[in-house]
């Protein structure tokens, strides 16, 4: 029984330890982010979107691009920051067309192309839903700067796993250059707002 619960009580540091980490690092990245810093944010990318279609950045050229990644199972966040993106855009109007909405999975073990052309629809007519190989996902996340990672804990067999992994919704210009970043729980207005601004700006 002892071991056990020591066993327990090491995971659940190990648990603290890992949260603490992803915490510092989203703090720090959104810090160079949003002030300007030196951090390259973006880059070319090769992944199937939710029809199966192969893409790359090129395709959405001369259109804004709203970037969030997660992972269809996500039980929370995920859904709640697609459903800010969806809404922000929704306010903005005629203006939203020349938005593309994008949710690009960090999770392609599950997340295939069949799955995510469901769940996409659940958010906004015009989002497209992305996934890839694990090493195509490895390389759009790195350049994107993004953390993931399948949660501590979790047994090899477990098909019910979570993943962590940072939560920022990116905003790039038609060019497909960086122009800014909303932290998880930005509201719809401010999104709505702030893409209006630099659009008409």
């Amino acid at each position: 029984m002892k071991a056990r619960i020591f066993r327990i009580a090491i995971a659940s540091v190990v648990g603290l330890v890992i949260a603490a980490g992803i915490a510092w690092w989203q703090v720090r990245n959104a810090e160079q982010m949003t002030t300007g810093g030196t951090a390259a944010i973006g880059g070319p990318f090769q992944l199937v979107d939710h029809t199966g279609r192969t893409v790359t950045e090129a395709d959405f050229r001369g259109r804004h691009m709203l970037i969030y990644f997660g992972y269809t199972y996500c039980p929370d966040v995920c859904p709640t920051e697609l459903a800010a993106m969806s809404a922000a855009l929704d306010r903005m109007g005629a203006a939203a067309e020349r938005v593309q909405p994008l949710f690009i999975s960090v999770d392609p073990q599950r997340d295939t192309v069949a799955h995510l052309s469901d769940y996409v629809g659940l958010f906004h007519p015009r989002m497209v839903g992305l996934t890839g190989t694990p090493e195509q996902v490895r390389d759009v996340a790195r350049a994107y700067r993004v953390y993931y990672a399948r949660s501590p804990g979790s047994a090899p067999d477990d098909e019910h796993y979570l993943m962590d992994h940072s939560s920022f919704i990116y905003l790039m210009d038609a060019d497909g250059r960086f122009v800014q970043v909303f932290p998880a729980g930005a509201s719809p207005e401010t999104i709505a707002e702030q893409i209006t601004a630099r659009i008409q700006g």
